[in-house]
């Protein structure tokens, strides 16, 4: 079975053709610039088989994205299929799906009108995804689409977990809860955690970081989500990239009234100039920051403690709220490939029962275990693969399984 996953943003698309029964990926590629002037990238995982690399194709909307990926998977010198026949399913990423969706869905005209409902929860996002399942419905008459929601894997917290201390009527008419993003990327190297430890997830308490330019840590209590650090949106948790994660809410009433701010522009300061960024001044790629430190710069050295004392922190607090822990689980772009910063966040932990093995850990985006043999409390290197598991929840689901 072929699976097209699908990631629409507003002016771009990120597409991956796999067979999730093999975990195979057959083709993989990028469309930029939609709207504007249109870039188009396929890389073809099949020997033989040329990529293109930022070709120049017009894109003045979703559909043209849409109609270069097709082309370009069944052309006859370069392409993976043969023919668009071969395509089973496309499998869609949706950002938010509010309370209305707890698992994966077929998409039919009663999804898309509640995948719309919820655009007030991610207007970033929702729309442009909603566009590309627009343009995949036209191209792709009767070909079966899935909504795999990021927000999805987090519906089973329990209230306690997701309810904010404000007005009860704020949660009953507007829905303001914590949902949590990452969802697909925290379900799959859990059921990775569980092959791995050889046991079944039921019995599993673990702790998944993902740890990136964005980042969030989830409880996972017998493969359901119990807790979780992003909240109403993406912003909360720890200090990410350029997101300044949790702080006091009185801080915005007195930034905005000493600077003359209005609340988009107060908004603005905390997705896209705070986090890591906002406290070195001088990147948000940790990497960046690693580099600057070691050339003395004291912030850089700082706003690194701070996101990984941030993450620390929520390892016990989610260790406590499970009543113990068996896994730890580190993922994303940071949590794969910075052995450093692995080793510091589980430096101190050694109460809880996790001992770190500082040569298994120096290593980088390889599914291993990285503590120490006799460390009662596993720490796991999984790569994530958000889109093998999309994949898989959109063949389960066309399949009836």
């Amino acid at each position: 079975m072929n699976i097209l996953v699908i990631n629409a943003g507003s002016s771009s698309l990120k597409y991956q053709l796999l067979n999730p029964q093999t975990g195979s990926l057959l083709a993989k590629g990028l469309c930029e610039r939609i709207g504007i002037d249109g870039k188009f990238t396929y890389k073809p995982q099949v020997e033989g088989k040329a990529a293109l690399e930022a070709v120049d194709v017009a894109m003045p909307t979703h559909s043209e994205a849409i109609q270069a990926v097709l082309d370009a998977l069944v052309d006859g010198k370069n392409g993976v299929i043969g023919s668009m026949k071969e395509i089973d399913a496309v499998g869609h990423r949706v950002v938010h799906g509010g309370e209305k969706f707890a698992k994966s869905v077929l998409i039919t005209d009663e999804v898309m009108a509640a995948i719309e409902e919820c655009n007030p929860l991610a207007p970033l996002h929702n729309p442009a995804n909603i566009i590309g399942i627009k343009a995949c419905q036209a191209l792709m008459p009767g070909t079966p689409m899935v909504a795999v929601f990021d927000t999805a894997f987090h519906q089973t917290m329990p209230p306690q977990a997701y309810m904010y201390a404000l007005p009860y009527e704020y949660y009953a008419q507007d829905k303001v809860r914590r949902y949590g993003f990452h969802g697909t990327s925290h379900k799959y190297v859990a059921s990775r955690a569980a092959a791995m430890l050889g046991r079944p997830i039921e019995e599993l308490k673990l702790i998944s970081c993902h740890l990136g330019n964005g980042s969030s840590v989830t409880a996972v209590d017998g493969g359901r989500s119990v807790d979780t650090s992003m909240g109403f949106t993406p912003l909360a948790g720890v200090p990410m990239g350029t997101r300044s994660g949790d702080l006091d809410a009185g801080i915005l009433q007195y930034l905005m009234n000493k600077h003359g701010l209005n609340i988009d522009e107060m908004l603005g300061v905390l997705n896209k100039k705070s986090g890591v960024q906002g406290v070195s001044g001088v990147s948000s790629d940790f990497r960046d920051l690693e580099t600057a430190f070691k050339g003395g710069n004291e912030r850089a050295g700082l706003a690194v403690d701070m996101f990984n004392y941030g993450v620390k922190k929520l390892i016990g607090a989610y260790a406590a709220a499970m009543g113990g822990v068996d896994a730890v689980i580190f993922t994303a772009g940071v949590g794969e490939n910075s052995a450093s910063q692995r080793l510091a966040i589980a430096s101190g932990l050694e109460f809880m029962g996790i001992k770190m093995d500082e040569t298994a850990n120096n290593v980088r985006g390889k599914e291993t275990v990285i503590s120490a043999a006799d460390s009662k409390v596993k720490v796991l290197l999984i790569p994530t693969n958000e889109e093998l598991m999309i994949a898989m929840d959109t063949a389960s689901i066309v399949s009836g399984k």
